[in-house]
């Protein structure tokens, strides 16, 4: 009887001591390292509202994609809009055979009234002399004014894009600068966004 309960004891006391060294073991845990906030603008190119055309993107497709941290602070705002600047490589262009992805730091410009809120990314190929410059107009509340703080997504998404019918007029368009020519057409197509967490694993806590 005393050696059963010298054994029980023993038991007793080697399961604490491994509770106990498992509840002191760190624990590996997941942190969010920030957002990318990702925007593409694509559809239909035309008609041409003013220009020359030189690159004969009038019936072509075209896609700008933009990708910017959520994290960023706008480099220049007002009460309704919010410029930020983004870094190279945070903005990629096809339109007809032409691509490429910005080598230079980049503008994305939001602005919120009540008519549209309207999405602006301001592109460079310096290889090229190319400049490019997207207007996406959205449903109007399309963002909160978080947006004027740091970029975040907007709702619905997708939304449809109606092509502006005058070059200074309202509606979504393509401008572009090449060879000393500037061009403006219309673009008819959509917008979208998303965001995705990057996770990266913790220390010890």
């Amino acid at each position: 009887m005393h050696s059963r309960m010298i054994r029980c004891l023993t038991l007793c006391a080697a399961v604490l001591l491994l509770a106990c060294g498992l509840w002191a073991q760190p624990v590996t845990v997941h942190h969010a390292a920030g957002k990318t906030l990702t925007i593409t603008i694509m559809g239909t190119l035309g008609p041409i509202l003013s220009g020359s055309d030189p690159l004969g993107l009038n019936g072509q497709n075209g896609t700008m994609t933009v990708e910017a941290s959520e994290s960023l602070s706008p480099t220049k705002h007002s009460s309704n809009s919010a410029t930020y600047t983004l870094p190279a490589g945070a903005i990629t262009v096809k339109a007809g055979s032409n691509q490429f992805k910005t080598t230079t730091k980049s503008k994305m410009i939001v602005t919120l009234t009540s008519s549209a809120d309207t999405l602006t990314l301001v592109a460079s190929d310096r290889t090229y002399g190319l400049q490019i410059t997207g207007i996406a107009y959205l449903q109007p509340n399309s963002w909160t004014n978080s947006v004027l703080k740091h970029p975040t997504t907007f709702s619905p998404s997708p939304q449809t894009l109606t092509a502006a019918k005058k070059a200074n007029g309202p509606g979504s368009k393509l401008k572009y600068t090449i060879f000393g020519t500037n061009t403006v057409l219309g673009l008819s197509g959509s917008a979208s966004n998303s965001d995705s967490a990057d996770w990266l694993f913790g220390g010890e806590e």
